[in-house]
């Protein structure tokens, strides 16, 4: 059993990684979220999502779909960067851009998987990062935000569930905040789906972990539905 001075140091080392994916999942990270509903704004115009309960039920639906595609990259990617095998990254980051369909949706994940690369070079030392973010600015590989994410966290020592969790709750809070902006809902509410739609983030983990890059499926005829309509929509408060 480990003496007192090292569980200390343990658990020292539990709050500096707790404190650091909390700042790696604030919906105020500046990596571009905001200009993005994740299909919402269509959802909404076309009354899918018209009170808290549908879009509740909206969320769940994005956390499924997210996990079966973002969700396995990232695990791949996370495992991969983990032994520093970099060529392993790229492939999850392709296998990813190649799956998701429509415009919006691939400008969404290369936004924000630059952005987030910017970021965190500005604030860490991430040298797996700065190689990815040479190899997108080079167009070498496509930049996927998942797959950045992965990279980050698993520098910093987070576990491949806890990378997991972060990237899920980042689709929920990237919904609901912009529901504030399309709907008429309250903070409490968006917090109440938050809550609540947190409770499936393990199995939708064990859903999905032992799955490989080439079984991510997008298989949400609803949601692809809403995304083709909103690109050509012509008023819009969002990008996708």
């Amino acid at each position: 059993m480990p003496g007192p001075v090292a569980m200390a140091r343990e658990s020292g080392m539990d709050m500096l990684l707790l404190a650091r994916l909390t700042q790696f999942s604030d919906s105020t990270l500046p990596i571009g979220s905001f200009a993005f509903s994740q299909g919402l704004e269509s959802a909404v115009q076309t009354e899918i999502v018209h009170d808290s309960d549908s879009l509740r039920q909206y969320v769940e639906l994005l956390l499924r779909q997210s996990a079966h595609m973002d969700g396995i990259a990232l695990l791949h990617a996370h495992r991969a960067a983990a032994v520093e095998d970099y060529s392993a990254v790229r492939v999850a980051d392709s296998a990813l851009w190649d799956r998701r369909i429509g415009e919006e949706q691939q400008l969404m994940l290369a936004r924000m998987g630059k952005k987030f690369a910017e970021l965190s070079l500005k604030i860490g030392n991430f040298p797996m990062l700065e190689q990815w973010l040479d190899d997108i600015k080079s167009g070498a590989t496509p930049g996927c935000f998942p797959v950045g994410q992965a990279m980050a966290l698993a520098h910093m020592g987070a576990r491949e569930a806890e990378a997991f969790a972060v990237q899920h709750y980042g689709v929920s809070s990237m919904v609901l905040s912009a529901a504030l902006r399309l709907m008429r809902i309250d903070h409490l509410d968006t917090q109440r789906i938050l809550f609540a739609t947190q409770e499936r983030v393990k199995d939708h983990y064990l859903d999905v972990r032992d799955l490989a890059l080439d079984e991510m499926s997008s298989f949400a005829p609803v949601f692809d539905v809403l995304v083709a309509h909103h690109t050509k929509t012509h008023l819009r408060l969002f990008m996708n």
